[in-house]
């Protein structure tokens, strides 16, 4: 095995956690459901330090890192949603948002061509919110903290950094589509 496969191996490993935070979340085991999210988070940080800091980026690597994020977030509001210990109408918005980022990637790459994709600030900044948010409500029922305010609040900030970074991204691309075929 070559080395510069340890960031594609930390990212099939955070996409095979996904599945036992599901379980333990939806059987309300929600103390291994923190402590197997924090591993998911480990492999998050050391892929990407391993990827910048000795260039053992692929191209599997950078389609496998946004897409673990992705599930592991995804299956988490969902399965909190399910549960009622979040707002199914949040989890309708952050999902609309990822459809729509998608489709218009797809609809970009079949009309105008390939590209390369990079988050912007606001899109990172959702991103944070997200997983920020889903470890503070299973903080909240494993453990009553860091309490409902602050759960309250990051819905809100959630909301509005994934309707800012939607907009953001159809602007942008919607630009850029639009210079491409002039």
């Amino acid at each position: 095995m070559n080395l510069r496969h340890i960031p594609n191996l930390l990212c099939i490993l955070r996409i095979l956690l996904v599945v036992p935070v599901i379980v333990l979340l939806a059987n309300g085991e929600y103390a291994w459901t923190l402590a197997v999210f924090f591993v998911a988070g480990l492999t998050d940080g050391l892929d990407g330090f391993l990827a910048k800091r000795f260039d053992w980026r692929t191209k599997l690597g950078g389609m496998l890192d946004p897409l673990a994020d992705k599930l592991l977030l995804v299956s988490s509001f969902a399965t909190l949603a399910y549960m009622g210990l979040a707002p199914l109408w949040l989890f309708v918005a952050v999902m609309v948002r990822d459809v729509i980022i998608v489709s218009g990637a797809t609809a970009y790459r079949i009309v105008i061509g390939p590209f390369a994709a990079r988050p912007t600030l606001i899109s990172k900044a959702n991103s944070g919110l997200q997983l920020g948010y889903v470890l503070v409500v299973v903080a909240n029922a494993a453990f009553g903290i860091p309490g409902q305010i602050v759960a309250s609040a990051l819905i809100w900030a959630v909301l509005a950094t994934t309707i800012i970074s939607g907009l953001d991204y159809m602007y942008t691309w919607g630009i850029r589509a639009w210079q491409m075929s002039r």
